[in-house]
């Protein structure tokens, strides 16, 4: 850093204005003046409890369980508790949740949409009503945290074929056998959703698994370069059994478990949006201070096109999530408009926040600069819930007037 002022601690993502710079449009504002309470509520909370830590955890690849009581006292989750009198949130709101979770930090993004979103979606969707009331009310304060156990070892994309996890009805239970790998949350969960074929209909069926149920063990995934605060697991089912009362009585195919992700997909592209505010927002308060030749670098005109091209993928990225949670709530979108969000948003995303990297020259590698667990973070958010090329095939069918270029 020779010939430069001394560049202040990295403060992280949240400058002290209160509305987020990277919100060039202020699409914030389409939300209530309740809701945007609520958003800023959880901005103070991330800004003050989690935005301290998060890269020392990070670094550890540990979990920082002392947050998890703060998520349950900010009440975003009351509405799905059967007896409580909240009405559930638009998804609007539920969009730029995420993307305040995004912008503070992925893999707590990630902890959230897995259990709220993949876990508690579920059981709220395909649960009966006696289910919901024993598992959501605890769910929704986070005194027992879900997963959601899909992908497979051996499969990925074509998980709706290739599912290999078996359900066998026994007397008055079930019995699973198979595994299941990169499963979010899981080596801490309380419950986690699993989702095996029935031996004898070839149905994909789905069950809450309970924490320490004989035959179920999650053992933690070492060695990741991206999201290594989120708890990803290896999971093996052998000879485990769950009661009749664990299946979830209203997955009954695998139309069930694609509606899921259909929901949460959505969610990504949210985060991905907000992975942009964050990355954006910590370059531009660089820009601002890093001198070269005598000035801030800010003052340069390729320094500010990096910022400028950031700033338009995260907007224009914004915008599409933005109307697209418009039509959930309308009731009115599809499969292939959440597909698309998720495929250009993350892609953009990808790209931001390599510029955000090319910015920082070389503190962008150092994670308290913390760039660069952005730029680490958006390869996994990239690929999980659906590649790009899976979601542009969906798109291309769409598109096409249903010409299918799936391979079978």
């Amino acid at each position: 850093m020779s010939g430069n002022k001394e560049l202040p601690a990295p403060s992280g993502p949240y400058l002290d204005s209160g509305a987020l710079p990277a919100d060039f449009y202020a699409f914030e504002e389409l939300l209530s003046d309740a809701e945007r309470e609520k958003i800023e509520t959880v901005r103070a909370f991330l800004r003050t409890k989690a935005a301290p830590i998060v890269d020392d955890y990070w670094s550890r690849a540990e979990f920082p369980f002392q947050l998890v009581e703060g998520f349950g006292g900010l009440g975003l989750l009351n509405f799905a508790d059967p007896d409580s009198s909240e009405s559930k949130p638009g998804n609007l709101f539920a969009g730029f949740l995420a993307l305040e979770l995004g912008h503070a930090d992925a893999s707590l993004a990630t902890f959230f949409g897995v259990h709220s979103g993949l876990a508690m979606g579920t059981i709220i969707s395909c649960g009966s009503e006696e289910q919901k009331r024993r598992w959501l009310p605890a769910m929704s304060r986070f005194e027992k945290i879900g997963a959601f156990a899909l992908t497979e070892p051996h499969g990925g994309s074509d998980v709706a074929g290739g599912l290999l996890t078996t359900a066998r009805r026994d007397g008055d239970g079930w019995i699973l056998d198979g595994s299941k790998r990169w499963i979010g949350n899981a080596t801490f969960a309380d419950l986690v959703v699993v989702w095996a074929r029935d031996v004898e209909t070839k149905h994909v069926l789905g069950f809450v698994v309970e924490k320490d149920t004989p035959g179920f063990t999650a053992t933690k995934i070492e060695n990741k370069m991206a999201l290594r605060i989120v708890q990803n697991a290896d999971i093996v089912l052998d000879n485990c059994r769950v009661p009749e009362a664990n299946r979830l009585q209203n997955a009954n195919s695998f139309k069930d478990t694609a509606e899921i992700l259909r929901r949460t997909r959505s969610g990504v592209a949210w985060q991905s949006v907000g992975v942009m505010f964050g990355a954006y927002e910590i370059a531009l308060e660089y820009s601002k201070v890093r001198e070269q030749f005598g000035r801030p670098i800010g003052s340069f005109q390729l320094v500010q096109d990096l910022l400028v091209k950031m700033l338009g993928n995260a907007t224009a990225s914004c915008g599409m999530v933005t109307r697209l949670a418009q039509l959930q709530d309308a009731g009115v979108y599809r499969d292939e408009q959440s597909a698309l969000a998720k495929a250009y948003c993350t892609v953009r995303m990808r790209e931001s926040v390599g510029w955000a990297r090319e910015l920082l020259a070389g503190n962008g590698i150092v994670l308290d600069y913390q760039v660069g667990r952005f730029v680490a973070d958006a390869e996994a958010l990239y690929s999980y819930e659906g590649t790009r090329e899976i979601q542009t095939l969906i798109v291309g069918r769409a598109v096409t007037g249903g010409l299918s270029a799936f391979v079978r």
